[in-house]
């Protein structure tokens, strides 16, 4: 259902029924991995680099920005970089 490169390909598919025996599919939510153990290296985000910029530069793919929130514990993207935030933790070894 979702591409290999997306932070829901693994979580598992599940079915709610409502009352009226409508089933809806959908997926398990995802829980913020365990990062106590993880090497990171800090980045300084560029002038006016959105988050998906600065992970085509640090992890060479745009859509793997989210492995940046992960590290930084900031589920949105658009709060982890702003004017007064330009410094961000990134998961060492990522791709």
């Amino acid at each position: 259902m979702f591409d290999i490169r997306s932070r829901y390909h693994l979580l598992p598919q599940r079915v709610f029924t409502a009352p009226d025996g409508t089933r809806y599919l959908y997926t398990a939510r995802r829980l913020l991995p365990d990062l106590d153990d993880v090497a990171v290296v800090h980045v300084e985000a560029r002038a006016e680099e959105r988050l998906d910029v600065l992970a085509a530069r640090v992890l060479r793919d745009p859509l793997q920005y989210w492995r940046i929130c992960d590290v930084n514990r900031e589920p949105d993207p658009v709060q982890l970089i702003d004017e007064t935030h330009r410094r961000v933790a990134v998961r060492g070894g990522s791709r």
